[in-house]
């Protein structure tokens, strides 16, 4: 099978052409990728979905993480790349459906099975009005173990060091592929590790959708 293609850029986004994936995170090009985080509002109170990554992933496995991302395939648009939700969540939407919530860019570096990566992204980074139930949820198995769901005040007090956990409750697969209901004490050092101000900051987005 042919190793997925990026569109690469320099750090001013001008276009260098494409390289595959391994090519891409081997010699840290920019490239883009798609955010998109689930809330959901209950009377005053607004909550927010978060995925565990499957601890077979390349990277970060184990890690909490947006509610779906991904990479955008050589030639595909952020209106192409809605289609992570559906894929990795069972949730069929539209792009317009999406309230933008800026860009992000992320520099990381690490290693993968003792090789080095650099990872260096610009993402578009939208929210998702999400009524759907978890339980509802249809997980891609080789991509997310479980999606949990927290108050998004409690996640901002959290990446602020105002709390030291929350108990989250979610769904997981189990080992027979099957949807069960879970409950977690979360960190904020158990997630895809980016500037906590990142995620504080995107927690108070959420809380001021409409």
């Amino acid at each position: 099978m042919a190793e997925e293609r990026f569109d690469i850029y320099d750090e001013q986004l001008n276009p260098l052409g494409t390289a595959s994936r391994t090519e891409t995170h081997a010699l840290g090009y920019w490239h883009r990728s798609f955010h998109c985080w689930l809330t959901r509002r209950e009377e005053n109170r607004r909550f927010v979905r978060f995925q565990l990554r499957q601890a077979g992933k390349d990277t970060y496995p184990g890690f909490y993480d947006i509610t779906a991302a991904g990479h955008l395939s050589a030639g595909e648009t952020m209106q192409d790349a809605v289609r992570e939700i559906e894929e990795e969540l069972g949730v069929a939407v539209r792009f317009e459906d999406l309230i933008p919530l800026g860009e992000a860019r992320k520099e990381m570096f690490g290693d993968v099975k003792g090789v080095p990566f650099i990872d260096r992204e610009v993402s578009d980074v939208f929210a998702l009005v999400c009524p759907v139930p978890l339980d509802a949820l249809k997980l891609q198995a080789e991509e997310v173990a479980a999606v949990y769901e927290a108050d998004v005040e409690q996640m901002i007090a959290l990446f602020e060091s105002e709390l030291p956990e929350l108990v989250c409750q979610g769904v997981e697969i189990t080992a027979d592929g099957v949807l069960s209901k879970a409950t977690r004490a979360v960190r904020a050092a158990e997630f895809v590790p980016r500037e906590p101000s990142y995620y504080a900051s995107i927690m108070r987005a959420l809380r001021d959708c409409t």
